[in-house]
């Protein structure tokens, strides 16, 4: 491959070595298509009609260099330029898979990411806590990925444990350490150590429910709910032995949460319960829980919740969570959901599935879609085996022309317009409406 042509040698400060702005990563960049041990794959959305031809490595090599780019920002001494670098960076590693480019960089990032936690403020220890979860997915379970979270563990924990950080940082950590222990362990020890070290931080949630009538929300709360959020996710992993022991410890505490007057925790905490319920009956079919008439008294008063106090936002959220959790919990049932991305379907049947399916979208955000076609990793935890490679022809018979997308927009508006009027028409009289 050809060396991209030497550009100007002060790309990272301006004049008077002041801090430049850094250009972030665009919508332009992301469809771009970049390096990838799947390269032959593309995305049906991307795929233009009649445009002209692009070079390819010219826009790859351009990519390269943008983000070789953000890389030595990320050491800038301006805090502001190296946030916006490490944004970059994670834009850039969630709309694209570069696996190539980031195997060759990978202890030039983590030595940043590891700088950027350590020294960094609070924003920045979010960003770089982020890029670290990225760097993980895109990498994907392997020896490279352990080394990364050898060193970015121990600092990680140190993070979440430490009281005097802030709680976006340690909330934001609790999240990474949960991921990135996911990925890449294979160390029984490192997953129990892991598991541990959050179950400090949302057991605290307990404890106030002790001292307390209830659980009111606190600056802490946010905090609790990743650390759980992570937990669980590292829960699913666990040989059975193991969940059967966290069952007997926490099923019995988790329903104080559903008091809590924070709406996030409530559905964390009842969404978590489904899930115990899932695997305590996937090991033991005639699972017994004593206080079940209790829970679900509790549960019914949430998904049937009509307090006036609560915003109409959060009670029809609350009641959407809750109507399956009671369903869980009661009928053992659990609501179908499918996930298209280009030709294929995902179908998330189970809790399992959907607690990890909801913590990979979190990260990924709209790169999710395109990281299920072609991710290994992510395609190996969904069982959705190799990525599927389609041509260009392929794509262009599976491409909606512009007329049609035109005539399709049409039609709806057209019939919903017709709706309305159709409900409209008996009280035109009252409304002094006249038809034409």
């Amino acid at each position: 491959m050809p060396k991209p042509k030497k550009r100007g040698s002060n790309h990272q400060r301006g004049a008077g070595g002041q801090p430049r702005n850094v250009q972030p990563f665009s919508d332009e960049d992301a469809s771009i298509e970049t390096m990838s041990h799947c390269s032959g794959f593309s995305d049906p959305a991307s795929f233009t009609e009649d445009g002209p031809e692009v070079d390819e490595e010219a826009t790859q090599e351009d990519l390269e260099y943008k983000l070789k780019g953000f890389i030595d920002l990320t050491l800038d001494k301006s805090a502001k330029t190296r946030q916006a670098a490490l944004e970059s960076l994670k834009s850039a590693f969630s709309s694209k898979i570069l696996y190539e480019f980031i195997m060759e960089r990978r202890m030039t990032l983590t030595d940043s990411i590891e700088r950027c936690i350590k020294k960094g403020k609070s924003d920045e220890q979010c960003a770089a806590a982020g890029l670290a979860c990225l760097l993980c997915v895109q990498m994907g379970s392997g020896i490279e990925s352990e080394e990364i979270f050898k060193i970015l563990g121990p600092l990680l924990k140190k993070i979440v444990c430490d009281g005097t950080a802030s709680i976006q940082a340690r909330q934001a950590c609790a999240t990474c350490l949960g991921i990135c222990c996911f990925i890449v362990t294979d160390d029984i020890t490192e997953l129990y150590s892991t598991m541990e070290c959050l179950e400090n931080i949302f057991t605290k949630a307990y404890q106030r429910d002790r001292d307390t009538n209830g659980v009111s929300s606190t600056h802490n709360t946010v905090l609790h709910i990743s650390a759980l959020l992570a937990w669980t996710l590292l829960l699913t992993i666990c040989p059975m032995n193991e969940v059967k022991k966290k069952i007997e410890m926490h099923l019995h505490k988790l329903p104080s949460l559903l008091s809590c007057d924070d709406l996030n925790m409530r559905i964390a905490a009842g969404e978590t319960l489904a899930l115990l319920f899932e695997l305590a009956r996937e090991t033991d079919a005639d699972f017994f829980y004593e206080d079940m008439e209790l829970l679900t008294e509790k549960l019914r008063a949430l998904a049937t919740d009509g307090n006036k106090h609560r915003a109409k936002v959060d009670k029809r959220k609350q009641r959407s969570v809750f109507r399956d959790v009671l369903r869980a919990v009661e009928e053992r049932d659990f609501p179908t959901e499918m996930v298209k991305f280009g030709p294929e379907r995902m179908y998330i049947d189970c809790w399992v599935k959907k607690q990890t399916y909801d913590t990979f979208k979190e990260i990924l955000g709209s790169g999710m879609q395109y990281h299920l076609q072609s991710n290994d990793f992510l395609r190996n935890v969904f069982e959705l085996g190799p990525p599927v490679m389609l041509d260009a022809a392929t794509l262009k018979t599976m491409k909606i022309s512009r007329f049609e997308r035109l005539l399709t927009t049409e039609t709806s508006t057209t019939s919903k317009a017709e709706g309305r009027w159709v409900v409209l028409l008996p009280y035109r009289d009252v409304m002094g409406l006249q038809t034409f």
